[in-house]
């Protein structure tokens, strides 16, 4: 039987509200999977090393701030330069449309913008990941 799928929710940066965040991380621990919350005010280093430590398939950022073009690319950078480019990263918040295709090139596999209901992240992870190991 395979291993439950693994996800780290992580708040990157100085945004301070995180009720989205742990919505959307009881909504994948109710769908079966297993579901690590960082809390708030994560650096990019802070995140990684806690993938790493918690073995996750895929890290989900949630930023409100703006700073999802310096974030969102500094988790991939890092993930890259520890042999774990593995790891699926996606993310969600206030992010505007013209920015996700920056983020899509820089690695990010997917963009959830307000409005997303947690079925449909749910069901964009059943389609697009599986465990690592």
């Amino acid at each position: 039987m395979e291993r439950p799928i693994r996800i780290l929710v992580a708040k990157p940066g100085l945004d301070g509200h995180d009720r989205g965040a742990k919505i959307i991380a009881r909504a994948l621990r109710d769908a079966g999977m297993e579901v690590i919350y960082t809390g708030l005010h994560q650096t990019p280093e802070m995140i990684v090393e806690a993938a790493l430590q918690e073995d996750v398939d895929a890290i989900g950022l949630s930023i409100l701030s703006g700073a999802h073009l310096v974030q969102f690319p500094a988790v991939i950078d890092l993930l890259r330069h520890r042999d774990a480019a593995d790891i699926i990263v996606f993310g969600g918040g206030i992010i505007p449309e013209e920015d996700i295709a920056t983020l899509s090139k820089k690695g990010v596999s997917k963009v959830f913008t307000p409005g997303a209901t947690t079925q449909e992240i749910i069901d964009w992870i059943w389609a697009n990941i599986r465990p690592r190991g």
